[in-house]
């Protein structure tokens, strides 16, 4: 079985968190344009892109450098 990596997994529940609350909360806000609607909708979607991408830079770094160590380590025995 896969692991689930923590950047699939944070990402994915808030795009559905963010979703469900889009669906729920802006048809029944009227005091805001259509058009400013669409830009926060946007925004919170590529908002949520760059944090997968950097949390996804994040554990490729932190996997080299574990692999780098463990073969510092098995060297030097």
């Amino acid at each position: 079985m896969k692991k689930i990596r923590k950047s699939n997994l944070l990402t994915a529940l808030l795009f559905i968190y963010t979703t469900i609350m889009y669906i729920y909360l802006f048809p029944r806000n009227h005091e805001m344009s259509d058009t400013k609607k669409w830009v926060i909708v946007a925004t919170s979607y590529a908002v949520l892109v760059i944090l997968w991408f950097v949390l996804r830079r994040r554990e490729t770094l932190r996997e080299k450098r574990e692999k780098e160590n463990y073969t510092r380590y098995d060297n030097k025995q």
